[in-house]
């Protein structure tokens, strides 16, 4: 591309934070691409922008702080380079925006190296099979839907639900090296409760935040991501860390999408989304990567379903890309509607010998207990069994499925079959013998 900074100011419509300006189609013109930045300078004040459409002579801007202010006689320059973000070993700490720009009192990083973010995924080759687990200490996430390394797991949940607390508790807990974190389409209040929780918890320090609020430009809702997983990349590749990278919301990401297409007249698809939702999903999940000979990337988001619909065109077009997911519901992660499709990889293999066993074990008879609470509910004749199968369900929701609490998986799997001791004999486990005689406790209470 030129270096020659062209100056143009054709400028043909505004409309909300898009600007369009027309380029002739001429020798002395730059080639200008899909997301290179251009300046947008109109009496002496300047504005970032980038462009995202090209329609023949016509390059339609997405200015980063908005139009308001910017006359049709501005003057546009295309930069001829593209995104980037901040890059160096100052960054863990760091708190930045959707443009990449610290926004809390740290010092200033202007002269620090960069990366360029929204760069194609990893070539296949380089990708390997997964052999570790994620430990967030979780119990319904560690030993019934475990959380593998590479992975790409959205959270599905509606509003009101208390996922981005979950969130930050998986933060605070994981074993990964690093945690990248993305908020898209935050409120102040949610913002500071994560900057609070990660300080408080002393793991701000091997943590990088971007965040974009919902009071920021719709454009760097759509960046968080790019920004968050390009780090995430680097880290990986360059430093082999095992990275976390957390995105809350995705359902934010995708209705800042549709907002751009709207501003361009694109036809929607579905509900009123672009045609192209399921690539522009695809292209940020893909970035979940093992790689040979160094680190990884590990992928959980949130996805708020709108009316709790899973149908919608987001969880819908989600479930295609991704590798399961936990199901927040009724403020625990629902054991029925969540799922792993990796654990396979790491449950008993890398995990104890128990783990697959006790995990489905556990879950028939949570299933058995959910039954028994119907027949109860519609005044049937309950069996001593059945009265055994409600207390097991009791201890089950406190002990396990609560956000709330935190314990190593090998803690868990004990806890686990103390459970199991105190509502049932051992020939009521229908588990190999062989693992009963193992772990199975000899002296524990029946719960009443």
């Amino acid at each position: 591309m030129s270096q020659n900074l062209v100056s143009y100011n054709n400028i043909t419509e505004i409309s909300g934070d898009i600007l369009k300006v027309r380029v002739p189609d001429t020798m002395d013109a730059p080639v200008t691409c899909n997301g290179e930045l251009a300046l947008v300078e109109d009496a002496g004040n300047q504005s970032l922008a980038q462009v995202i459409r090209l329609e023949g002579e016509t390059v339609s801007l997405q200015v980063f702080r908005g139009t308001k202010g910017i006359s049709s006689q501005a003057e546009v320059r295309f930069l001829g380079k593209f995104m980037d973000t901040i890059f160096s070993g100052n960054i863990f700490g760091r708190i930045f925006n959707g443009a990449g720009v610290p926004i809390d009192a740290g010092a200033n990083l202007d002269s620090d190296p960069r990366t360029p973010i929204g760069t194609p995924t990893v070539n296949p080759v380089r990708r390997i099979l997964p052999t570790r687990m994620v430990r967030t200490d979780i119990p319904m996430i560690d030993m019934f839907n475990t959380l593998v390394e590479s992975q790409k797991m959205p959270i599905f949940s509606v509003a009101g639900e208390p996922f981005n607390q979950l969130m930050a508790r998986i933060a605070v807990n994981t074993d990964a090296d690093v945690v990248v974190f993305g908020g898209i389409g935050l409120i102040f209040d949610d913002y500071h409760y994560f900057k609070q929780t990660f300080e408080d918890a002393g793991v701000f320090g091997r943590t990088v935040m971007f965040v974009h609020q919902a009071s920021d430009p719709v454009v760097e809702a759509v960046l968080v991501p790019d920004m968050a997983l390009a780090v995430a990349e680097k880290l990986a590749t360059e430093e082999n860390k095992r990275v976390l990278v957390l995105l809350t919301d995705m359902t934010a990401f995708a209705d800042a999408l549709k907002e751009i297409g709207v501003s361009l007249e694109r036809i929607p698809a579905n509900r009123g989304y672009m045609g192209d939702l399921y690539s522009q999903l695809a292209r940020r999940y893909e970035k979940a990567c093992q790689y040979k000979g160094a680190g990884s990337v590990t992928l959980l988001t949130v996805t708020t379903m709108p009316g709790n619909d899973v149908t919608h065109p987001i969880p819908d077009n989600t479930g295609y890309i991704t590798e399961g997911q936990f199901y927040l519901h009724g403020g625990v992660i629902d054991p029925f509607g969540s799922l792993s499709r990796l654990k396979q990889f790491v449950v008993g293999d890398r995990t104890r010998e128990d783990h697959g066993a006790l995990m489905n074990t556990m879950i028939r008879l949570y299933s058995g207990a959910r039954d028994a609470e119907q027949k109860k509910a519609m005044a049937f004749e309950l069996t001593d069994y059945d009265h055994r199968l409600l207390r097991y369900g009791e201890l089950f929701k406190s002990r396990f499925m609560d956000i709330n609490v935190a314990m190593p998986l090998e803690q868990c799997l004990d806890l686990a079959w103390q459970t199991l001791a105190e509502c049932f004999e051992p020939d009521e486990l229908l588990m190999k013998e062989n693992l009963i005689k193992m772990y199975f406790p000899k002296d524990v209470k029946k719960a009443a």
